[in-house]
This record gives structure tokens, C-alpha cells and sequence, in this order.
């Protein structure tokens, strides 16, 4: 995967639907030109995070690194939005190459759904009772019963979002593990997560799904009422992201582990 040519000239600009990142989308495709992302060597997306992970999702399978500036409320994924140079700043910027999480949701109707998580994926109660789940990692069962609002596996790039605001690990990108954090665990109590080797297949089953229902979400794709959850991360597929010289996204899930 080439993740950045050799020189960049040729740009389409996508953006959410905010006031704000529409107009500044005009401004820059009047100054760049703006092609169709299909012709583009490079994406540049105006949004917050969530619209870079649309963007993202849209671009899986293609050769097309996006490059993220900021017009939305939370900006970890986006550079610093400036229409000066933006040419430069694209052709010295760092790729940062990711490979999502693939899940299998196994409804308690017996159907299954496959969706991919750059972030991370989640199982989450859906009423008021606590779901009980049944940890297996690589076919062996490792928590019996886990009672909890949920569970969330994530990717090293994901792992400042959701689960670091489940008190889950910060990873580096190179670490090649994923983090596996509960949600508002109950029992066991004290049970904090845990990082596993980035090859790891990780099943999660619901236990009493008839009367504690539990939805398992990847990204922003939600499947409710499931029994069963398989998650590995697939190999085959690459995301590349492209960040300003000197606040690559390596650097920046650095920094974060030291702010207040």
C-alpha cells in the first residue's frame, strides 16, 4: 500500500454537514480545485473525529490516505485547520497506517452480521439490568462471567477514545495489542481489562440474552439483541492517515498519556 505519493497535487475535500466545515470546504476547493475521491492521491476531510472515521469507513480498500483538518468539537484524529500551504503540509505530513477490527454478530434470531471498527468495537447493556458476558480469547474461556454495562475491545488507535474514558490503557501504535476494557464492571469488581496480542480472536457471548439484551457496536454500526460477538483484527485491510510534521498520531497518543 502506497500510503503517500511522491507528490501531491491532486486533492478532494469532503466535510460534514456543520455551517462551518461546508464553507470552509468551498473556500479550499476554490483555492486547490477539488476533485471526485475516486481521482484524488489524497482525501481532506473538515469534521471532527467522527467524521473522519465516515471518511475512513468510505475509503476502506482504497490506496487514498486522508489527511483530517479540524472543523468539528473533538479533533484527536485532525490536524490544525489552516488554508495556507496546504499543499506543503500535506506532502511533508507522517502516515500513520492502522488495520481495523472485524466483528461477527451473531443475533439471538440465529442471523449474523459482519461490520469493521477502526476504533474499537463495543457491547453494551440495553435496559436497565446488567449484561452478563462470557469472555473466550483464542477458543479458551478466560472469565466465566463477567457482570458489567459492557465490554469494549480496542484498536491502538481507539484506544484514546472510548476506552480511555472507560479508564482503559493508552496504546502506541506500534504495540501490535489491542486493549480489552469492561464498562462499569460489577463483578468482578476490581477486574481492570486486559491487553492482548494483536492476533488474538476474541469471543464474547451473552449470557441470559433473553432477559438482559445486549447490542454490539463497531464504530457507529449497531447490531441489537445479540447472543454472540467474534472480533480479530483483519491484517488484510489498511487505513492510512496523514498528520503535520512533528504531531504525528504516534506522538500524539504519546502526549496524551501525560496531560492532566
Amino acid at each position: 500500500m502506497n500510503v503517500r505519493p511522491a507528490k501531491i497535487t491532486r486533492l478532494a475535500f469532503v466535510a460534514s454537514d456543520r455551517p462551518d466545515a461546508q464553507a470552509a470546504r468551498a473556500r479550499l476547493a476554490e483555492r486547490y480545485g477539488d476533485l471526485a475521491e475516486s481521482e484524488a492521491q489524497v482525501v481532506v476531510a473538515l469534521g471532527g473525529d467522527g467524521f473522519m472515521l465516515e471518511t475512513l469507513h468510505r475509503n476502506l480498500g482504497s490506496d487514498r490516505p486522508i489527511y483530517g483538518m479540524n472543523q468539528g468539537s473533538v479533533g484527536f484524529l485532525m490536524n490544525e485547520y489552516v488554508e495556507d500551504r496546504l499543499l506543503e503540509r500535506i506532502n511533508a505530513a507522517e502516515p500513520a497506517v492502522i488495520h481495523p477490527l472485524a466483528m461477527v454478530a451473531t443475533g439471538r434470531d440465529g442471523v449474523r452480521q459482519s461490520a469493521l471498527a477502526i476504533n474499537e468495537v463495543s457491547l453494551l447493556r440495553q435496559t436497565r439490568q446488567t449484561a452478563k458476558l462470557r469472555i473466550i480469547i483464542d477458543g479458551k474461556v478466560r472469565m466465566d462471567e463477567l457482570v458489567c454495562d459492557g465490554v469494549l475491545l480496542s484498536t491502538p488507535a481507539g484506544s484514546t477514545a472510548y476506552n480511555l474514558s472507560a479508564h482503559g490503557p493508552i496504546i502506541p501504535l506500534d504495540a501490535r495489542v489491542l486493549a480489552l476494557t469492561p464498562i462499569s464492571a460489577f463483578r468482578p469488581r476490581r477486574w481492570r481489562g486486559a491487553l492482548l496480542p494483536h492476533t488474538a480472536k476474541v469471543t464474547v457471548e451473552v449470557v441470559e440474552a433473553d432477559k438482559r439484551p445486549v447490542s454490539a457496536v463497531a464504530d457507529n454500526y449497531e447490531v441489537r439483541d445479540i447472543e454472540r460477538v467474534e472480533i480479530v483484527e483483519n491484517r488484510d485491510l489498511k487505513l492510512a492517515m496523514l498528520f503535520d510534521a512533528g504531531r504525528g498520531l504516534e506522538e500524539r497518543v504519546l502526549a496524551e498519556q501525560f496531560t492532566d
